[in-house]
């Protein structure tokens, strides 16, 4: 791989780039689909915002990095902060004007993004409740795919939002642990369940059973790392949070279950899960 594109994509942490995509069609799905034509501005427009804030996390902490990470790309002189600072707002930008093609109502909310994108990347070295930055983040995201979708805004899309931002907001904390070095607070481990919990609190009758089977799937990928927390001898913190950042495409998938039939939606969900455990072995997730 070219260095200077392998510096690009491990700055913009491009393995997370189907969690993403998977957010992006969970509420569009949840938002009543159609307008299929907007949905290359979506994904290009959503990805960006996700990149570019990615870049700035690496502007803002490169004082942080000098010291603790020097392997990543500015401390290690393979680009100049200044140009990770163009790169980072500029994406930003081209992000925001494609998603005005998605509608007013998208493209407000991917300004509300871009700002807690700004904010998180400002504060989560000295924030402790930055992590709730974080999962409001994916929040946006699923209010920017739903209001793109034919039906736009609706409960459905909200609630998916939630348990997804709450299950980020806890795998976030937990990412805490691998920079600061410190203890891993175990609290905010019980927001990872948030999903299931609230998929199966909505849903009933029919719909129980696909809701059943991918939240098994679900708690079973979770269970398989977090269990390294509580069992293991100075667990491997950046590679669980690594998984349960992959897991993010089996909560979109658990949020489609009672709308979407299970074998078409396993079609699409399961190919983006394992393309983001085989690009995270060659780009860092984290």
């Amino acid at each position: 791989m070219n260095q200077r594109f392998r510096t690009l994509v491990v700055l913009g942490r491009v393995s997370n780039l189907p969690t993403v995509w998977s957010n992006c069609l969970a509420a569009w799905w949840l938002g009543g689909g159609g307008n299929s034509g907007k949905l290359p501005l979506l994904f290009l427009g959503v990805s960006l915002l996700y990149t570019g804030g990615m870049f700035l996390n690496d502007a803002f902490d490169q004082e942080f990095d000098r010291l603790r990470r020097p392997e990543r790309p500015i401390p290690s002189g393979k680009i100049s902060a200044a140009a990770v600072w163009r790169f980072g707002f500029g994406q930003l930008a081209l992000g925001i004007l494609l998603l005005l093609g998605c509608g007013k109502v998208a493209a407000v909310a991917a300004m509300i993004l871009a700002l807690f994108i700004v904010l998180y990347d400002f504060t989560h070295k000295f924030l402790m409740a930055s992590p709730w930055l974080m999962g409001a983040c994916r929040f946006w995201v699923y209010i920017i795919a739903g209001a793109t979708g034919l039906e736009g805004l609706n409960g459905f899309t909200v609630f998916g939002g939630a348990a997804l931002a709450l299950y980020v907001v806890g795998l976030t904390y937990l990412a805490r642990g691998e920079s600061s070095r410190s203890r891993v607070a175990l609290w905010p481990l019980g927001l990872l369940a948030a999903p299931v919990l609230l998929a199966l609190a909505i849903n009933a009758g029919p719909f129980r059973l696909p809701v059943l089977w991918i939240s098994l799937l679900l708690v079973l990928w979770v269970v398989r790392y977090v269990r390294f927390i509580f069992f293991g001898h100075q667990p491997n913190i950046g590679w669980i949070v690594s998984s349960l950042l992959a897991g993010i495409v089996l909560v979109d998938w658990l949020a489609v279950a009672p709308q979407i039939p299970p074998w078409f939606s396993a079609l699409v969900f399961l190919p983006l899960f394992g393309l983001t455990k085989w690009l995270q072995k060659f780009v860092p997730a984290t």
